[in-house]
């Protein structure tokens, strides 16, 4: 059986940018409900995005 170990919070940086108001109700709407912050579905989509950059 593992050990548990305590999980370490990546560091973060606050940056301030601008959505367009139609994007940031599509982003509410797709996590309404959900266990999901606006900020860790932006993360997510852009980890995803460069993914696919890098695979291009």
């Amino acid at each position: 059986m593992d050990k548990f170990k305590i999980p370490s919070i990546p560091p973060t940086t606050n940056k301030t940018i601008r959505f367009p108001n139609d994007l940031i109700e599509q982003v509410e709407q797709a996590i309404q409900g959900k266990d999901c912050t606006f900020s860790a579905f932006v993360v997510a989509a852009v980890r995803m995005a460069l993914e696919n950059l890098e695979e291009a």
